[in-house]
């Protein structure tokens, strides 16, 4: 009823005041039971017990707000009122129940006929406010207020850009409170403004009204900066970061004032936010432009102005936040600064470098590592990359004399060309804004520009390509092909045409590869053939040609394909042809010469090498595509081949495999006819079948009879994984039929083929229905049973696998009565792991129910990255939550501890002891830390305490662990220090904790492999961070080492007494060097109490 109202003038519903006190008047009626019920302390049981009266009634009031008309204006000041004390509740249920009637009440005031209503609510949420430190209410209240102002700024932008300033200063106050969730909630509140309210006409064309709006925003967020905010300094650096996002280039110059605060701060050493300073000027060099930045806060390289300090730590985040300014300012400043820098370090000469001329090299790279973003939609491209101005001359020398700047050079020269595409290819209607100011027409007029450049940029891409090492031609390549696509067709063709000449002459001169040329290529300092390059440029020219040049294009494709002799060509060949799959005019060509890269690809396959198969099966791929309905003769033609690549050793080539086994199998599902005929090495009289799934698999069946254990193994392979994929097509009788053939094979006595054979009796028992599956327990179990005996290859592993999926999926008594009585030990032993896991689960869920509801593990992520891989090798343990109710922190005994010491720690103010701090210097909040600053001789012992470990050559030692004193780590430590750590070392030593070391009778040292309670050992497989370290400290650092007898030293921890780590010094008589045993490395033979030794 309330949906469909009568015609009426007024905005409200007849009916709907009637309802709306109804429903008020009930959920005012249960928040006073559930208020009274908390007052008197009852149980919480019976204090919730009116919640879900709530949440009903709470519907209720959001069914009449979602009406025609929505809320009755005249019940607005109660419901808010109710709304806000139900929000504050520690119930996320009602808390959320309440924001969704808010959501309901706001979503109704967009449109034009209820939005007369919507001052009015925002006038009564005003008037609800909270007193200042109710951390309970005021989060709730900013947030309703935020999105009550986000849909006003939809209705009204004007009359709500307005009212900003009021809305940032009264924000403001609550950054000052000493509750952190209200500052947080505060700060937010001033973003969402920021991002909602600030309507795009004013950045586009503001009016002198907007301008005063816009500079008294500017001041209050200048204002943000006084210590009266210190302990909200985090939340004010979110709130300015916003404010230049918001305000785009707006925010010149009118944020000044905040861009020099935070840039003095920054300076300033002692200050403790840089990294949150340096967040707040990227976004204002990205919004206000590096030059407006660069003239607040100088560089000060070059000539540097005095009293001010050198800012090279701006080049670093203008290469990060750069873009959409003007590439004019890159050339009249950093250009000749980076030439003065570059001039110091020629003028050094062939010299040793020093620490300066290291600097100015740094200082030059990281100029042109702006570069890229000076190219990311520059607003002045038609002027700044010109002749006059000599960027792109100096750009196209740079990539030849400057290796190290390439990889800038060409992400610039890229960036000018996608940028400018990006905007050119938008559909629809402009937005200036998104667009970055930017119009479809500008962005195609640059394009021209670039494209006249482009032909000549091509041929220095070219050489420079052709003279870089193939690892470091990624970028090069890259820039190429974003060149390539808007060089005009003419020149297209004629750059074309040039490849393929140098390429058919490089391919004459060229000789067949040798082993030892094949070694030497491999090796990667050595530049590879030419006709290697040139088909590189080829395959990433071919997706922009014209369909004119496509038969030069598969000409030079049957060519290499065929060349055995060359493998990498070869492989570089079968890549043109997925590579045209990824344009259109590509894909009309896969289709219209389909017949002839059929014939093409059989008539190769004797002649495919090894490291062409994965992408000689990509090509097959795109072939199998495109195939016709009357061509699925080409199927079976190649299905051999894609069988074997199943059990291919790449990885990738086996992916490939598997994924084209599944899309032939999809192409025979979908219909046609099979011409038999056709097939090679097929009587011609063969007949011609319908295709279909049941075809397809008889084909695949046919590999069981193979001559080799490889092909039937591959065959069994391929069967599983088209089993898995068309389970549910396939007839039940088509998969009983394999089962029960799969049944026979496991007796064979050939390992490959049972391993593969394990496999497809995994997926089975995983995924088939039970119906097909259980009838052939009763011979299935006692076959795989035979195998449960034999370790090799880990067959017994695997065979206790299946048996928990079957126990999992079948129950206990079902396997266990199809399980032969000599082998049930095998169930018994998995049933009482199942129940200990269950057990120790339900003892770490009880003792963790006290805990806080952070700590419960978080939902387990498949590690596999489809169905089939997981259910194939997935294992026992994937089925299980392997999070674990104890943190990493608390496990090592730091339980929690840190996080309340920084939650509680207070802010310290660090002075000078001559000059007290000035509270109203811009720069005080810099002198504020929250770590308590250290003074005298406790600053020294800290100081040393942090400072970096060397050995005796002065390199320094990583990853050395800090609990351990090494007697060759030149710590610095005291007197008292060393001599407690050196006892400990020899009370370690003769202990031999670490070692598994232990005296026997008569002194002698004997070794123990047993592991201990408490040992960190593992798997013998898994590699320990802590052993890492230990190693490298035994076996490098210790080799450094001159012992006292002056023999030579062993690798590993010995010479110690008892061989503690290597701590303390050992006795030696100056005797050879022995191989350490397991544990631990050489020792001195013949040193007393050597660890080491020969075992």
């Amino acid at each position: 009823m309330l949906k469909n109202p009568p015609p009426s003038p007024s905005l409200d519903h007849p009916a709907a005041d009637m309802c709306a006190e109804t429903a008020l008047r009930t959920l005012k009626e249960i928040t006073d039971a559930a208020a009274k019920n908390k007052k008197h302390q009852r149980a919480q049981r019976d204090g919730q017990s009116h919640e879900p009266g709530l949440i009903h009634a709470l519907q209720l009031i959001k069914v009449i707000a979602s009406a025609a008309g929505g809320w009755p204006s005249k019940k607005i000041d109660a419901l808010c009122e109710i709304l806000l004390n139900i929000s504050k509740s520690s119930n996320e249920f009602l808390t959320m129940a309440a924001f969704e009637v808010f959501e309901v009440i706001f979503a109704g005031m967009t449109d034009e006929m209820s939005s007369a209503k919507l001052p009015r609510l925002l006038e009564v949420i005003g008037e609800l406010q909270p007193s200042q430190n109710d951390s309970q209410l005021l989060p709730p209240w900013i947030a309703v207020l935020s999105r009550g102002y986000d849909v006003a700024a939809q209705v009204a932008p004007e009359e709500t850009f307005y009212k900003l300033p009021d809305l940032f200063a009264m924000m403001s106050n609550f950054l000052a409170s000493p509750s952190h969730n209200i500052r947080v909630s505060a700060s937010e509140g001033m973003i969402s403004f920021l991002a909602n309210c600030i309507p795009d006409t004013v950045l586009l064309d503001p009016s002198i009204m907007d301008e005063k709006v816009l500079e008294k925003l500017a001041k209050n967020a200048a204002d943000l900066l006084s210590v009266k905010y210190q302990a909200a300094w985090m939340e004010v650096f979110n709130v300015l970061g916003a404010m230049f996002d918001a305000l785009r280039w707006r925010a010149a110059p009118i944020m000044r004032n905040v861009v020099e605060t935070v840039g003095g701060l920054r300076s300033n050493e002692s200050f403790m936010g840089k990294k949150e300073a340096d967040e707040v000027l990227g976004k204002a060099i990205r919004a206000m432009g590096p030059d407006n930045v660069l003239e607040y806060l100088p560089l000060n390289l070059h000539k540097p102005i005095p009293g001010q300090p050198g800012r090279a730590w701006l080049l670093p985040i203008m290469r990060d936040y750069v873009a959409n300014t003007r590439l004019q300012h890159f050339c009249s400043e950093l250009v000749p600064l980076s030439e003065v820098m570059f001039g110091r370090v020629m003028s050094h000469g062939d010299a040793e470098k020093t620490m300066e001329i290291k600097i100015f090299e740094t200082v030059v790279h990281q100029i042109w590592a702006t570069l890229p973003g000076y190219c990311d939609l520059p607003l002045d491209l038609r002027s700044a990359f010109t002749e006059e101005t000599k960027l792109p001359e100096m750009i196209a020398q740079l990539l030849y004399s400057q290796v190290e700047l390439r990889t800038d050079l060409c992400r610039a020269l890229q960036n000018l060309v996608e940028s400018n595409k990006a905007i050119a290819e938008i559909e629809g209607e402009e937005d200036l804004v998104a667009q970055s100011r930017v119009s479809k027409v500008d962005a195609q007029e640059n394009l021209n520009h670039l494209a006249g450049l482009a032909p000549s940029y091509l041929g220095a891409l070219f050489n420079v390509y052709n003279t870089t090492l193939p690892q470091s031609r990624g970028n090069i390549l890259n820039c190429i092909g974003a060149y390539l696509s808007i060089t005009p067709a003419d020149k297209l063709v004629v750059t074309f045409d040039e490849v393929s000449r140098k390429l058919e002459a490089s391919l004459s001169e060229s000789k067949p590869q040798t082993q030892k040329t094949k070694q030497r290529g491999e090796n990667t300092n050595e530049m590879p053939p030419e006709s290697h390059t040139l088909m590189d440029l080829v395959i990433t020219m071919s997706i922009y040609l014209p369909r004119e040049s496509f038969a030069a294009l598969f000409n030079i494709a049957a060519v290499m394909i065929n060349k055995d002799d060359d493998p990498q060509l070869q492989k570089k060949a079968y890549k043109l042809i997925p590579r045209l799959a990824e344009s259109d005019s590509g894909r009309t060509a896969l289709k219209d010469r389909n017949t002839e890269l059929q014939q093409l690809l059989l008539s190769s396959a004797p002649k495919a090498t090894g490291p062409a198969k994965r992408d000689r099966l990509a090509a097959l791929t795109q072939v199998v595509e495109y195939l016709d309905d009357s061509d699925l003769h080409f199927i079976p033609s190649i299905l051999s081949e894609v069988v074997m690549g199943c059990k291919e050793v790449n990885e990738k080539a086996r992916t490939a495999a598997f994924d084209l086994l599944v899309l032939m199998g999809e192409r025979m599902q979908q219909g046609g006819t099979v011409v038999q005929s056709k097939i090679p090495l097929m009587d011609e009289s063969a007949p011609t079948v319908p295709a279909s799934l049941e075809e397809y698999v008889t084909m695949m069946s046919a590999g069981l009879a193979g001559s080799t254990p490889h092909m039937i193994s591959a065959s069994i392979t391929g069967i599983t994984r088209i089993l898995y994929e068309f389970r549910t097509s396939l007839p039940d009788a088509v998969i009983t039929d394999l089962v029960q053939t799969m049944d026979l094979f496991l007796t064979s006595a050939n390992r490959e083929i049972v391993r593969s054979v394990l496999g497809f009796v995994k997926v089975s028992v995983i995924s088939l229905p039970g119906s097909l599956m259980l009838p052939r327990l009763q011979s299935l179990i006692p076959n795989l049973l035979v195998w449960s005996h034999e370790h090799k290859g880990h067959f017994k592993a695997k065979v206790k696998h299946i048996f928990e999926r079957m126990i999992r999926r079948f129950g206990v008594e079902v396997v266990e009565r199809n399980t032969p009585e000599s082998d049930r030990k095998l169930v018994a032993n998995i049933r009482k792991t199942h129940n200990r896991q269950k057990r120790k689960k339900e003892e770490a869920a009880a003792g963790g129910a006290d805990g806080e509801q952070s700590n419960k593990p978080e939902k387990r992520r498949s590690k596999f990255e489809s169905e089939y891989d997981e259910a194939v090798y997935g294992s026992e343990d994937d089925s299980d939550d392997s999070g674990s109710d104890v943190s990493d922190d608390e496990a090592m005994g730091r339980s929690g501890g840190r996080k309340k010491a920084k939650a509680s720690g207070g802010a310290y103010i660090i002075e000078d002891e001559d000059e007290p701090l000035d509270l109203l210097d811009r720069k005080a909040l810099g002198n504020v830390s929250s770590t308590k600053p250290l003074k005298g001789r406790a600053a020294a012992q800290q100081q040393q305490r942090t400072k970096a470990k060397v050995d005796l050559d002065g390199k320094l030692l990583l990853g050395d662990s800090s609990d351990e004193d090494d007697d060759m780590v030149l710590d610095g430590g005291d007197g008292a220090a060393s001599l407690e750590a050196g006892i400990n070392a020899y009370v370690s030593a003769i202990k031999g904790q670490d070692t598994g070391a232990r005296r026997g009778r008569g002194g002698k040292i004997k070794f123990s492999n047993r592991k201990r309670s408490g040992d960190d050992g593992g798997d013998e497989m898994e590699v320990d961070e802590a052993e890492v370290a230990e190693k490298l400290k035994g076996g490098k650092q210790q080799q450094q080492r001159k012992p006292l007898g002056g023999g030579r030293v062993g690798g590993g921890g010995g010479g110690g007494v008892g061989g503690g780590r290597g701590r303390g010094f050992g006795k030696t008589r100056g005797g050879r060097i022995d191989k350490g045993g397991r544990g631990g490395g050489g020792g001195f033979r013949g040193g007393r109490g050597g660890r080491g030794g020969r075992r």
